[in-house]
């Protein structure tokens, strides 16, 4: 099994009691590995390199959106080239093409990597009908750029909460092929009982079917109603509902850990910028 992952810096592994997962050790068993070189064979040994970018990728690199909402504005035909609507996909942008949006034209930002530790109240949403409050509000006067959260986190959800104007991030840490890390601290209102803490391990069984978590276990030197959970993939307010369909209520649920960032020197409610090797690594989930 695979021992529940390590806090970074500033949320000490001492802090959890070990739980094991058997989910992760599953083996293929019977299945034939193929050789490394017979693998890296299939690739053309003359593949041709298209040059430009394609236009999908071009509108989500300026920020605007994601790459799959690009080729919708695209068919659309919200995308001019050279004053010309385009709506052909597979089109590489070269440089000396002007490209326009909704009739404006398309300057490259600068992108930006912003990380928040949410507050309980905020909403994950970039406008809100009802006028609630949105995290929109907490990161706003933050820099010129227009920033999108990745992801979400319930309303009343604490913890880390990552800004970007680059859709390529955001599309892939939001990707569940990509199995982004995130690791909760949760407190529920009663004692979790070890035989559901078991369950948790093994996978409870939600509407939309089984939701697996990587590791779960007790917060060392803490009562039993203070959990760890280590998750990869999963819907909205997965951990929420799993000990919700095993009765419980969750009082607080604070995100502590995502794809290798930490609430470390960040206060609730405050923001501060990545680094260059935070982005970096991020770019290599």
């Amino acid at each position: 099994g695979i021992a529940f992952t390590t806090f970074a810096k500033n949320w000490s592994m001492s802090k959890f009691q070990k739980k094991t997962s058997n989910r992760n050790n599953h083996s293929k068993a019977g299945g034939k590995s193929t050789p490394f070189k017979k693998r890296i064979s299939k690739n053309p040994k003359n593949k041709t390199v298209k040059k430009g970018m394609r236009l999908n990728q071009f509108i989500a690199h300026a920020g605007i959106c994601s790459r799959r909402e690009a080729d919708q504005f695209i068919v659309a035909g919200l995308v001019s080239i050279n004053d010309g609507v385009v709506t052909e996909m597979g089109y590489r942008v070269k440089p000396s093409d002007t490209v326009k949006f909704n009739n404006e034209l398309i300057k490259s930002e600068k992108k930006k990597y912003l990380l928040l530790n949410k507050p309980k109240g905020y909403i994950c949403t970039l406008e809100d009908p009802k006028n609630r409050k949105t995290v929109m509000d907490l990161v706003s006067g933050a820099c010129k750029e227009r920033l999108y959260p990745v992801g979400r986190l319930h309303r009343q959800s604490t913890g880390l909460l990552l800004f970007t104007n680059d859709g390529e991030i955001v599309k892939k840490l939001t990707n569940p092929k990509h199995g982004v890390k995130k690791i909760y601290h949760v407190l529920l209102d009663k004692n979790l009982k070890s035989v559901d803490l078991k369950k948790i391990v093994e996978g409870v069984t939600l509407e939309e079917g089984t939701a697996y978590v990587e590791a779960a276990t007790y917060i060392k030197n803490a009562p039993k109603r203070e959990v760890g959970i280590e998750i990869h993939r999963g819907k909205n307010s997965t951990v929420r509902r799993i000990f919700e369909h095993l009765g419980y209520n969750v009082l607080r649920l604070d995100r502590v850990y995502f794809a290798g960032l930490t609430k470390k020197d960040i206060p609730r409610g405050r923001h501060r910028f990545l680094s260059e090797q935070e982005v970096a690594m991020l770019k290599m989930v």
